[in-house]
């Protein structure tokens, strides 16, 4: 390059350095640009190769695909046939779901006033609970109640066998006053049935057997119309009189009977059932019993021996409606009885 530099200034200007440097440059670019390219030719064929490869293995890839197209399409038919019959199933089960939609709201109101019914039942619950707490708390008290109860009839319980056993000692010494009060008063009754025997023998002796006195049974009787006038109930002087041996046997009677033997003597007032004008027969009756009996105290006998009573006419001694009748059943009658 110097020595060219050096024949240019000797003998002019030279364009073939130039011309040779340019093209080594331009030799050592295409060398270069080839190396380049044989470079990427390398790299190209590989990657070419790989390509291929990469293409084979897709096709390989696409004929599988294109199997399972084929799979797919033949399997399209039975999914279509599946789909409709899924789709006829769906169709039903919607018209299902709407029936079962339309229970629901149905079941929903049905609920609704379940709710208010369950509400309610659990208000009355809860007041059967408070009930029921009360009534457990006073079934606790009526247990111990019902303890204390028994404890107090066990007691009663001792008590009355203890009573009983008392009671059986007391009715046998009962049964034997009993025994011994019987024969007394059968004694009493005996000793009164012979006063009265007597008492009614001596009547009979001081009254003699004149008509309208006679003895019924353990009576003695007067005719009305011995003692009284017809209707009036004041004694008539007759029977003062008869009254006054009355009143004598029975004074006698009455210092003869002991005290301890207990006797009335009852005066009953009779009369018959035909009407008297301004009063009645019971009101006849019972003023004639008690004129007899208080004249008979006038005379000395005690008033605690004598009884009076009125019957009317509903005694009658003979029902026939006769005279003799009438005047059987207008009577008066002692009767000598057991206080």
């Amino acid at each position: 390059m110097a020595l060219g530099r050096g024949r240019r200034s000797g003998r002019g200007f030279d364009y073939w350095p130039g011309f040779v440097d340019a093209l080594s440059t331009m030799l050592l670019v295409i060398i270069f640009l080839l190396s380049v390219f044989m470079l990427a030719q390398f790299f190209l064929s590989r990657e070419m190769t790989g390509k291929d490869t990469a293409l084979s293995r897709l096709n390989r890839q696409i004929e599988e695909l294109t199997s399972l197209l084929a799979l797919e399409r033949a399997n399209k038919g039975d999914v279509q046939s599946t789909l409709s019959a899924m789709q006829a199933t769906l169709d039903a089960s919607e018209r299902e779901k709407q029936r079962l939609q339309g229970l629901v709201d149905a079941g929903r109101s049905g609920m609704d006033n379940a709710g208010g019914e369950a509400a309610a039942a659990r208000q009355q619950l809860d007041a059967e609970k408070l009930i029921s707490s009360r009534a457990m708390a006073q079934v606790d008290i009526l247990n111990q109640q019902i303890s204390a109860l028994r404890r107090q009839l066990a007691a009663i319980e001792d008590a009355l066998n203890a009573s009983e056993r008392r009671d059986k000692e007391s009715q046998a010494r009962i049964a034997d006053l009993g025994s011994r009060l019987n024969v007394a008063l059968a004694q009493k009754v005996q000793e009164l049935a012979r006063y009265r025997s007597d008492f009614f023998g001596r009547l009979r002796e001081i009254l003699g057997n004149r008509p309208g006195i006679r003895v019924v049974g353990d009576r003695f009787v007067f005719e009305s119309e011995v003692l009284f006038e017809t209707g009036q109930s004041a004694l008539n002087p007759q029977g003062r009189a008869e009254l006054d041996k009355l009143a004598a046997a029975v004074t006698d009677l009455e210092r003869e009977i002991p005290p301890e033997i207990g006797w009335i003597m009852r005066v009953d007032g009779h009369t018959d059932k035909r009407p008297i004008a301004g009063r009645s027969n019971w009101d006849l009756s019972a003023t004639r019993a008690i004129a007899v009996v208080q004249y008979l105290v006038t005379r000395g006998v005690s008033p605690q021996r004598l009884v009076a009573a009125g019957f009317g006419e509903f005694q009658p001694i003979d029902t026939a409606e006769t005279e003799d009748a009438y005047r059987r059943n207008r009577r008066i009658e002692l009767k000598l009885t057991e206080r």
